[in-house]
């Protein structure tokens, strides 16, 4: 019998042909206000048991896993020894196992010790999904993020010093037609400290759940970007970026008007030509019946 999974599950889209084991439900946080992934879900975390349950159903219908996803929202939350056990748990049962990877918020990277990281990422916990949103704490503020650009960039420089690779994502249109520069001004000089490894774009999408407490909370004036809007700040953040390290640059959710790949700044001038390209109407932009947020 196959795992049944606790329903809706997100996964990031590199871990599409991956292993995924709930290891909690919901989002332990919840309260970003553009985000509709958990809103339906109250956060639990799963019962050892439980989670072992899963993993020996996946092992006797998949050995050869070599990689696995930690869901839901952030099982990085949980207390370490909990988590620790969970990797045991997957090491001992596929032997070909060689990362682990989870969503991680900033308060509870935050909350973790240096000591902890290491512990997790010795026992294959090597990849970490930040949602940084935006650099400007003014924004931040604004989505109720419930983190500054000052504790992410202290997380992530932890999560670099215990060896963890950290794949991070930036959320174009935070700022609507107002503050689109504020949003990516911060968010440059955020990346531009932070030691990351991998940094990708979405585009702003509303579900109908969220288009009511996000322009609240906004505090009034919100004018969406259009697609030119989100390719004018892709072009702003790809431009003034010069990380610390190369960081592999993606836009690849199926939210984003134009997919884009090179690693940064080597591949600045090629990203910025297709930009250009697209914005000049010489490049065709994803089709609205492709996209999904």
């Amino acid at each position: 019998m196959p795992i049944i999974y606790d329903m809706p599950l997100f996964r990031p889209p590199s871990e599409g042909r991956n292993l995924i084991i709930q290891a909690t439900l919901g989002c332990s946080f919840n309260r970003c206000t553009f985000c509709a992934m958990y809103k339906d879900k109250d956060y639990t975390a799963r019962p050892l048991d439980d989670v072992f349950t899963d993993i020996d159903t996946a092992a006797r219908e998949w050995p050869d896993a070599d990689r696995v996803f930690l869901a839901d929202g952030d099982a990085l939350v949980l207390p370490t020894d909990h988590l620790l056990r969970i990797l045991d748990k997957l090491n001992a049962s596929f032997p070909n196992l060689t990362r682990v990877s989870s969503y991680a918020l900033p308060l509870n990277l935050l909350k973790k010790s240096l000591d902890e990281l290491a512990r997790l990422k010795d026992a294959k916990l090597k990849l970490l999904y930040f949602g940084i949103e935006s650099g400007s704490a003014e924004i931040l503020k604004r989505i109720n993020k419930g983190a500054t650009p000052r504790g992410m960039s202290e997380g992530l420089g932890k999560a670099r010093e215990a060896g963890l690779k950290v794949s991070a994502t930036v959320v174009l249109g935070l700022g609507g037609k107002t503050l689109w520069r504020e949003h990516i001004d911060g968010t440059v000089a955020l990346v531009n400290q932070a030691p990351l490894n991998y940094l990708s774009t979405l585009q702003l999408g509303f579900a109908d759940n969220t288009v009511e407490g996000f322009l609240n909370r906004f505090g009034g004036g919100f004018e969406p970007q259009d697609d030119a809007g989100m390719l004018l700040e892709q072009r702003r953040l790809i431009s003034d970026l010069s990380p610390p390290s190369p960081v592999i640059f993606r836009s690849n959710h199926a939210s984003n008007a134009l997919p884009l790949a090179g690693t940064l700044p080597k591949d600045r001038d090629k990203v910025l030509a297709q930009l250009d390209g697209a914005l000049d109407g010489d490049v065709a932009l994803r089709p609205m019946f492709l996209r999904g947020y």
